[in-house]
């Protein structure tokens, strides 16, 4: 199967965008997804976070989109708020051969007021949150009467989450012929109940790649559970990679972790429900942007994670289910990079491994945790993370804030990482040796002609 973007027919514009931000060729899924869904069938795809997804059902939204009716074409329906954000950042990358397409991102936690206003001016794209959207459709702000494309991002975490009868009331509010795609990363029985409520004859696709097994090194560890903790500080401290995600299974597990990692001095954040979405965002923000070096996390919380260059993953408590430990561990290990996954298996505990290898075809390799030593040094991220107390509202882009700092503040490119915007207010990651340095310009620089704080 080819896997060249010009194999498809998408228009020249958008073969020269898509060159210009880096797709040289598909990824498996979206070889098997992109020519079904330029065909208009609706679509249960099994996929991965990183697989190339967002790209495959972008692209064909895009293909059918008319932007000279300022009317809601496509909405995408996302588990959480920083899935949205990042569904609706490639969306935007996506379209940048089109003009004037207005992508929206409807989550909760944000103003209602702010969202009735843009939703005024028209929308092509609109991304969001299952409750947020169907509050908007309840109340006539988000007509959906011209929608042709609907689709469900990480439709498991949408069903863990509860969403099932809110997405079939936002799909009665939507046209009946219309293109559905569902995406999901494991196909547990609901997966199905809900394509049939929703899809039409929907074409299954399972074609997401596995990892190469020389991609990923896995090593299980057993470990009593009274030495749980102290396993996990020698892992880290021995292999310290960079960044590192650790899964709990429950939120009290997850606080647990995360204030025993912090107690031993390593920078690291907790990201589970009892957030707010402003914590979550932060917590999120400052582990994308190498500014907290660890990241201890639920299954739900950390869906839609996509971290470039993960190193490590650590599962500090197994995974009843063989399919979410395969995506836990699969977020480590992209792009042609070596990961490393390590599991800590308790006693009584074999059933779980027993499961795995039957699911994975093959044994686990297992080492002793006796045979690590921990180096000395702290695991100290290279960045440190500013809020600045302006955004969207006050017009401001990320090259407008890194135009600034690599030009009026003095700072070299390289020294300026991430920066994200939001309506009211940005993050932007400075390297830890330059913070003194950005502090200082604060005191006098201007951007856009005004003063900013740092939050």
């Amino acid at each position: 199967m080819s896997r060249s973007f010009s194999k498809l027919p998408l228009p020249a514009p958008c073969l020269h965008n898509l060159a210009a931000i880096g797709y040289d060729a598909m990824t498996p899924i979206q070889a098997e997804s992109l020519p079904e869904i330029l065909k208009h069938k609706d679509l249960i795809v099994q996929a991965k976070t990183g697989s190339g997804k967002t790209a495959a059902f972008g692209l064909g939204i895009l293909a059918k989109l008319n932007t000279a009716a300022c009317r809601v074409q496509a909405l995408v329906l996302c588990p959480t708020h920083e899935l949205a954000e990042q569904v609706g950042a490639e969306l935007r990358r996506l379209a940048r051969y089109l003009p004037n397409v207005k992508i929206l991102t409807l989550c909760g936690g944000a103003p209602l007021q702010g969202q009735f206003r843009s939703l005024e001016h028209g929308a092509h794209i609109v991304v969001g949150t299952p409750g947020r959207i169907q509050k908007h459709v309840r109340k006539g702000s988000l007509p959906l009467d011209e929608l042709t494309t609907l689709v469900l991002d990480e439709g498991d975490r949408l069903l863990d989450m509860g969403f099932y009868d809110t997405i079939l009331d936002i799909a009665a509010a939507a046209p009946r012929k219309r293109q559905t795609l569902l995406f999901s990363a494991t196909f547990p029985a609901r997966i199905t109940e809900m394509s049939q409520a929703v899809q039409k004859q929907a074409v299954r696709i399972t074609a997401d790649a596995e990892h190469a097994e020389t991609s990923i090194r896995q090593i299980f560890y057993r470990v009593a559970k009274p030495a749980r903790n102290q396993a996990l500080y020698t892992l880290i401290a021995h292999h310290q990679p960079e960044s590192t995600v650790i899964f709990c299974n429950t939120k009290q597990s997850c606080k647990d972790v995360a204030d025993y990692l912090r107690n031993k001095g390593f920078i690291a954040a907790g990201l589970h429900g009892d957030l707010d979405q402003a914590e979550r965002t932060l917590v999120f923000s400052r582990f994308a942007n190498r500014s907290t070096s660890i990241l201890v996390a639920t299954d739900v919380a950390a869906r839609g994670l996509d971290i470039a260059g993960l190193a490590a993953v650590i599962n500090y408590e197994l995974s009843p289910d063989p399919e979410v430990h395969t995506h836990r561990i699969g977020r480590t290990g992209r792009a042609g990079n070596e990961g490393l996954a390590l599991s800590l298996c308790l006693e009584m505990q074999d059933f779980l491994i027993q499961r795995l290898e039957e699911y994975q075809k093959r044994p686990v390799q297992w080492e002793d945790i006796a045979a690590l030593t921990p180096r000395p040094g702290k695991l100290t991220p290279p960045m440190v993370t500013f809020a600045l107390d302006g955004g969207k509202k006050d017009k401001i882009r990320p090259g407008d804030i890194l135009g600034v700092l690599t030009g009026d503040a003095g700072l070299t490119a390289d020294k300026v990482g991430k920066i994200t915007i939001f309506d009211s207010y940005a993050y932007v990651a400075i390297a830890r040796d330059k913070v003194e340095h950005f502090k200082h310009w604060l005191t006098r620089g201007k951007l856009k002609g005004r003063s900013f704080r740092a939050l």
